[in-house]
């Protein structure tokens, strides 16, 4: 297979952009419809929102990057400033939009919701390039941006979902309640199929695992990073439930994995072929950074969930994951001795932090 470099994505086989980001509006498809059937007109207003602002956007700043031919008519100049201007600019921020919009809560006043696309398009995206510039992943950009400047905004959007429970299943367990008792306001199979409270798009595991074998099946997602960043976060999980909740182990693992943004992010999140690495062990490294980071958030840090804060932090490290220096596209004996060591000690870490052999 022949590496076609252009733009970013790189993509090592005979498959458009544009190809690309349409399999992934269809894998989005089963989310979106879930969102919308549970939500109704709250879900759907917001999503086209986000649609309207990150592509409308995103054009304007086009045609201002761009100079225009000389000519003295205006419709010619303006026309000249788009000539690049492809099918790829549109699919390409629907993408992010929608994604965007799933992983807000459907309660999110209209205004927070144009700040954060406004940010996800322009400072995250158009300000470092464009399509295949940005080196953090717009969506998780956004909604952070606006988690932490509009941080009351959210506190409403969650008003009235459940008062006993929260926000969230996964403030269940942050706000002192054990797991068992947390079983009783949501039970595995609600969290599978989306009885939950929680942003429209992540709250639907099946919606969400249906998208994912859509992409797996076209190989318009590379497994390595999903299954690298599922398996880290599994690993870890289970030895904090083999520690904490013994008889539960496993129980606790699946309420963690379905529960709060994890396996949207791992779907449609992590395997953004921008900001993702390009050789397959950095796939490895990478998917490994972001599911330890979700399982130490979410165990020791102010935030129950996690997924948005370590997929960013993550984007900072590909550049150094890709160094031409050490980057390889092969899997030697070194790497998977270094991989296996790596997890082994963030087990640790996670074992002893929730107070193993104590």
């Amino acid at each position: 297979m022949q590496t076609i470099k252009q733009t970013s994505p790189y993509v090592r086989k005979a498959v458009s952009t544009k190809r690309m980001m349409i399999d992934v509006l269809i894998a989005l498809i089963p989310a979106v419809s879930f969102a919308i059937y549970r939500f109704g007109f709250d879900a759907l207003i917001r999503i086209i929102v986000s649609l309207i602002v990150m592509i409308g956007l995103e054009a304007v700043a086009f045609g201002m990057m761009h100079k225009p031919a000389k000519s003295e008519k205006f419709s010619e100049r303006l026309k000249s400033r788009y000539t690049d201007y492809t099918i790829n600019n549109i699919t390409a921020p629907a993408v992010s939009a929608i994604i965007f919009a799933m992983i807000i809560p459907s309660q999110l006043p209209i205004y927070a919701v144009v700040v954060g696309a406004a940010f996800g398009v322009i400072i995250v995206k158009m300000l470092f390039g464009g399509l295949g510039s940005n080196i953090f992943n717009i969506a998780a950009a956004g909604r952070i941006f606006i988690g932490l400047a509009l941080t009351n905004m959210f506190a409403g959007a969650y008003v009235g979902i459940d008062f006993i429970a929260g926000g969230t299943a996964l403030t269940t367990i942050r706000s002192g309640l054990l797991f068992p008792q947390a079983l009783n306001s949501y039970s595995i199979s609600d969290l599978f199929f989306g009885n939950i409270p929680g942003s429209m798009g992540e709250i639907s595991a099946l919606a969400i695992l249906i998208g994912a074998a859509y992409l797996l099946i076209r190989k318009s997602a590379d497994y390595r990073v999903m299954l690298s960043s599922t398996l880290t976060f599994v690993i870890l999980m289970l030895l904090v439930g083999l520690k904490l909740y013994p008889d539960q182990a496993f129980t606790y693992v699946a309420y963690q994995l379905f529960a709060g943004g994890l396996l949207f992010g791992v779907v449609f999140m992590i395997t953004d072929p921008v900001t993702s690495p390009v050789t397959r062990p950095g796939r490895w490294i990478y998917g490994l950074m972001v599911g330890a980071l979700v399982v130490l958030i979410r165990l020791f840090g102010a935030y129950p969930e996690g997924f948005a804060f370590a997929l960013l932090f993550s984007n900072m490290f590909v550049p150094l994951i890709d160094y031409p220096k050490w980057a390889t596209n092969k899997i030697k004996p070194a790497f998977i001795i270094g991989y296996a060591v790596a997890l082994i000690l963030l087990g640790l870490v996670v074992f002893f932090g929730v107070g193993g052999v104590a």
